[in-house]
Parts: C-alpha cells; sequence; structure tokens
C-alpha cells in the first residue's frame, strides 16, 4: 500500500527496514495477552454488551507466568484499564518488572463516543485521524493512571492499524506496534490486508524510534513455499484448507493456543525456526483465561488443556534454545 513518505505501518519495508539485534540477543520469543472485555463474537458490537467476568483470573495466569519465568505483555483496553480489579492484579508485577503493560484500542468501546459502532468503524485505523488520536490518548491516559507506568507497546484491536495510526503512536512515545497479523487479510470486512508482510520486526519510523512486531503465524506442509499464493485463493472452499492440512500438503499456523493443538504449535516453531525468524510473537485473549468466554476454552477441562498447551510449548521452546523477552529487552537490544 502506497503511504507516501510518511511513516505508516502499513507501508511494505523495504530491506534496509528491518531491526538489527545487538550480538548476543539471540533467538527470542513475546508472550502477549490481548486483555479485554468479553463480548459475544457473533454478534454485532454495541458499546454495553461486555463484561469483566474473567479479570480476576488474570492473577493465576500471572502466577503462571512467574512461575517459568516468562514476562507476559498485557495489552489493556479501556473496560479492561477502567476496571480497578486489574491493576490492583497486575501493577506490583508491572512495577517488579516481572509483568509489562501496552495499550490495545477497541473504538467501539474507547471514548470520545463521536462514531457510529459498526464494522467498518471497528477499525481503528478507518476513524478520521483526530477521533483515532483521541480515543488512543484517553486510553493511554487512563492506563498510565491505572498502572503507573507509561505504556510502550500497541495492538489496534481487530488489528485495525490505518494511515495515521503510525505518527499517533510516534506522538506518544510508543516503541512497538504489534498489530501486523502476516499472513491475515482483513479487507472484506473492511480492514487491513496482512498477507504479503514479512514476519521480521522492521522499522516503521527509525528516527523517532517506533518499530512493528509482527504476530507470527506460518505456513506448515509440502506446499509452504507456496503457501501465501495457495492459500488465500482457497477462502471460498475452506473444507479443502482442511483436508490439505489433513493431508501434511499446506496448513497456517498462528503461535496461539486459540484453536492450534500443541503438536500443531511445535510444528508451526518449527517452521518459524527453519526460516531464520529470530523473534517470534504469541497472543491469546484474555477471556479464554475463564470458561465459556470464548468459543476456545468452554469448560474448566479446556481450562486445563489451555495451561498444558502453554507448558509444552514454553518445554519446547527451551529445548530449542529460544529465550523469552519483554518490551524492555526489545528496545535495548535493537541497533539503532
Amino acid at each position: 500500500m502506497d503511504t507516501g513518505n510518511r511513516p505508516s505501518i502499513l507501508r511494505m519495508p523495504a530491506q534496509e527496514d528491518f531491526v538489527r539485534f545487538k550480538p548476543g540477543f539471540g533467538t527470542r520469543f513475546l508472550l502477549t495477552v490481548d486483555t479485554e472485555e468479553e463480548f459475544d463474537w457473533s454478534k454485532p458490537l454495541d458499546r454495553t454488551s461486555h463484561g469483566l467476568h474473567h479479570v480476576p483470573r488474570l492473577a493465576k495466569f500471572q502466577q503462571f507466568c512467574e512461575g517459568v519465568g516468562v514476562v507476559p505483555v498485557y495489552l489493556v483496553d479501556f473496560p479492561v484499564a477502567s476496571d480497578p480489579r486489574a491493576a490492583d492484579i497486575l501493577r506490583d508485577a508491572v512495577h517488579a518488572g516481572k509483568a509489562e503493560i501496552g495499550v490495545q484500542l477497541h473504538p467501539w468501546v474507547s471514548p470520545p463516543h463521536d462514531e457510529d459502532v459498526n464494522v467498518h468503524n471497528s477499525f481503528a485505523g478507518n476513524l478520521a485521524p483526530e477521533l483515532e488520536r483521541a480515543k488512543f490518548r484517553k486510553l493511554r491516559d487512563t492506563i498510565e493512571q491505572a498502572f503507573g507506568v507509561g505504556p510502550l507497546i500497541y495492538r489496534a484491536g481487530r488489528y485495525g492499524v490505518g494511515p495515521a495510526t503510525a505518527s499517533i503512536l510516534s506522538d506518544c512515545a510508543i516503541a512497538i506496534d504489534t498489530s501486523v497479523r502476516s499472513r491475515f487479510d482483513y479487507s472484506s470486512a473492511g480492514g487491513p490486508n496482512f498477507r504479503e508482510y514479512p514476519l521480521r520486526p522492521w522499522w516503521i519510523d527509525k528516527r523517532n524510534g517506533l518499530m512493528e512486531m509482527p504476530l507470527t503465524t506460518v505456513f506448515s506442509g509440502l506446499l509452504r513455499q507456496q503457501g501465501q499464493t495457495i492459500y488465500p485463493a482457497l477462502w471460498r472452499v475452506p473444507r479443502l484448507r482442511g483436508a490439505l492440512a489433513r493431508i501434511g500438503m499446506l496448513e497456517r499456523i498462528p503461535l496461539t493456543p486459540e484453536g492450534v493443538t500443541l503438536d500443531e504449535a511445535i510444528k508451526g516453531i518449527d517452521m518459524a525456526l527453519d526460516d531464520g525468524l529470530e523473534m517470534l510473537v504469541f497472543s491469546f485473549h484474555s477471556p479464554s483465561l475463564c470458561p465459556g468466554h470464548t468459543p476456545y476454552v468452554r469448560d474448566e477441562s479446556d481450562l486445563d488443556l489451555f495451561y498444558a498447551w502453554w507448558r509444552g510449548v514454553l518445554t519446547y521452546m527451551q529445548q530449542r534454545n529460544v529465550k523469552p523477552t519483554c518490551v524492555r529487552e526489545i528496545m535495548e537490544a535493537a541497533e539503532i
């Protein structure tokens, strides 16, 4: 996408834009949590039909992460930032360097409420730049007041970045955007098409220290080298996608416990490392920490499997000498 000379998340990076890390940093992974309200994903969006019943479960997940030496990055949206329980649970860990807080903008529940609530406007980058900026600043300030730290990382809800997003982030001292979901296309709903974007981190605005840290999704199978061409062509025939995955021809694997088995995740990790990726980015939605709020964790048995998935993945990462990292370490290791 052509965005002129302005810094833009949507501009495809050139070779010289890719981030280089200092010697010895090695291969790392970042664990991110879309820390958001619960809502029915199958129903139209609105400003009020949501809950925060899962927020107390953040304590168990944080305890789990501390036990395995991982610093999770909680990308917090406005309803969660406004819930005192979230800050009470996470504030001490954040100040101790055992967790980090970032921003996640769901525009339909973030003030000022000056736009119609619809699918197009659910991608913050589709809003008028002044409204996107106002919503971001209000959310950022709310997070800083609640948690006592200024957030340094951002993910647009629904991955909905736009032409003005980079300048908004730079002006608000954000160091990392992690909105690009490579290998996915949201254009049919009015969002961005990230299908062709790379998986390696790159500088969006090097002068102002803003980098992109894309979510990790890889292709596996005998046709994986042609995945970016073949997979999108099959969107009208999802059964064929499933058939190709079952026979080991082509499978798209995002690094998430939501809808991805442990065996698939390990396969995806192997593919990412075979491709020479130095940074793997994992993610999931915080309502999955409490049964009944996402399709991925329906009961306590599913929740047990969720934690078993993380234990299996983290054990395998250790075996492959892939170490956890955090925003602070990434900023320190990036060569300017």
